[in-house]
């Protein structure tokens, strides 16, 4: 699970900062409403997309994967969920009606989000895409994969870390959206996530 602390460490980089800043100022107008949400808030908020684009590939979303977002949602809240008025579950009410508009645009966020903490480290970033490096277990690819990366994948993809190495199973439908965010997010070619997605087990569509 990506801590408040590491969203901290992320902002600081400044082409991550701006891009926060244009894309939340973008998103305020749209809607004024969520004015008074901070800016850790909005990309928590952000970070979230692929969690409901998964869940809304069916169309819908179940009670259970209503809980499941809204625990993700408090555990980047930085404390606010003790405040009355919590400043994110409102904000993702919002963005599952509206999420056609601003889907591609916060995975370009959290992409850039990403591989700003890859680029710094070229030597990493290397053998993260090397097919070579790929040994065909998804267990073992994480353990020699980018400490941030693991963390994403564990928050964007799942409900936390340790169900990465758990079986999992999923919809065609669901299965076809990780596929989509991967690439939209270009981590399809990295070998630890062309294991991650064949480790899931397909089920059959269950009525929601």
């Amino acid at each position: 699970m990506i801590t408040d602390s590491e969203l901290v460490v992320l902002m600081e980089d400044q082409e991550v900062l701006k891009a926060v800043l244009k894309l939340k100022t973008d998103f305020l107008t749209s809607e004024m409403d969520f004015i008074h949400i901070g800016d850790d808030d909005f990309v928590s908020l952000v970070l979230l997309t692929p969690s409901i684009g998964i869940a809304l590939s069916n169309n819908s979303i179940s009670l259970y994967e209503e809980l499941m977002l809204n625990r993700k949602a408090r555990k980047l809240s930085r404390g606010s969920y003790f405040l009355k008025i919590d400043p994110i579950s409102p904000a993702v009410n919002y963005l599952i009606s509206n999420f056609e508009v601003w889907e591609d645009r916060f995975y370009d966020l959290i992409k850039l989000m990403l591989h700003t903490t890859l680029k710094d480290s070229p030597v990493i970033s290397q053998a993260f895409f090397n097919k070579d490096a790929r040994t065909g277990k998804l267990g073992r690819d994480i353990l020699n994969a980018p400490y941030i990366f693991v963390k994403f994948l564990g928050f964007l993809f799942v409900e936390d870390v340790e169900d990465l190495l758990n079986k999992r199973g999923i919809e065609q439908a669901e299965l076809k959206k990780v596929k989509y965010i991967g690439e939209k997010l270009g981590i399809a070619e990295a070998p630890v996530f062309q294991d991650f997605v064949e480790s899931f087990e397909l089920r059959e569509l269950k009525r929601r």
